[in-house]
């Protein structure tokens, strides 16, 4: 599908001007997908927090992004620890005073074997413990400053072999048999949906987005998409207008069944 229609499907982008310089956090934004949304976000003027945990990696990427003209800052930030969550909200209070895209991009696969009777319970409470409760830890932290925001948006990057319907379709693309990363998609994608609900009320719009078979080291580069494509959707789910979705599930394709 081509990028116009992507568009259509998820409402055209908003000027990143709009109302002074957003702001936003990509987790896991040091390489690979988050640091092409992070580069995507920044290109349209804005200020963009580069979460991760290795100081290294994310001080390359912070000095990457700046070099192309971005104004980036790093957040040190490990999703799977509270103070360091803490410690990431509160900084960011104090450079931005508010925060307008939250992008839950951080995830790991649990390694392997995953087939369900052979797979190790701690690789399924790996996956879960980042994929799943890392998000809803640091949203929850975040969500006073995305408040003050007059447009705040989540986008949580999943997958779609979390998908109920696709994974139980005959003949579906949903990859090799998994008890741990696919089935912790499926878990984001509820509490996605839940959130949606919750903040129905309010101006806070929450999806889940696919970014298709992407080469990264999450999967050994073996992806056939380039990262800056697996960036697309995520980008312009960042960037819909005030009446745009909230609690869906999308791709560059369109809208992903749950």
């Amino acid at each position: 599908m081509s990028e116009t229609n992507v568009t259509n499907i998820v409402g055209e982008q908003v000027d990143g001007q709009a109302g002074g310089q957003k702001v936003a956090l990509v987790t896991g934004a040091n390489k690979g997908i988050g640091h092409e949304i992070a580069t995507g976000l920044g290109a349209l003027g804005w200020r963009i927090g580069v979460g991760a945990r290795d100081e290294a990696r994310r001080e390359t990427a912070v000095a990457k992004l700046r070099a192309a003209g971005i104004n980036a800052f790093g957040v040190p930030l490990d999703v799977t620890d509270v103070s360091s969550v803490t410690a990431a909200a509160r900084l960011i209070e104090e450079r931005a005073g508010r925060l307008d895209v939250l992008v839950n991009n951080a995830g790991v696969t649990g390694g392997g074997p995953q087939e369900p009777t052979r797979v190790d319970p701690d690789r399924v409470r790996a996956a879960v413990e980042t994929n799943v409760i890392g998000v809803i830890r640091v949203t929850n932290a975040l969500l006073p400053l995305l408040r003050r925001s007059p447009s705040p948006r989540i986008v949580n990057v999943s997958s779609s072999v979390g998908s109920l319907t696709l994974q139980t379709t005959p003949g579906a693309e949903t990859g090799p048999i998994s008890a741990a990363y696919a089935p912790s998609k499926t878990f984001l994608n509820a509490v996605t949906v839940q959130y949606a609900k919750e903040l129905a009320d309010t101006n806070i719009l929450i999806n889940a987005v696919c970014p298709g078979y992407t080469a990264t080291d999450l999967n050994a580069f073996q992806g056939v998409r380039t990262p800056q494509q697996g960036a697309v959707s995520a980008i312009r789910l960042a960037t819909v207008p005030d009446d745009g979705p909230t609690g869906r599930f999308f791709s560059d394709e369109g809208e992903i069944p749950w």
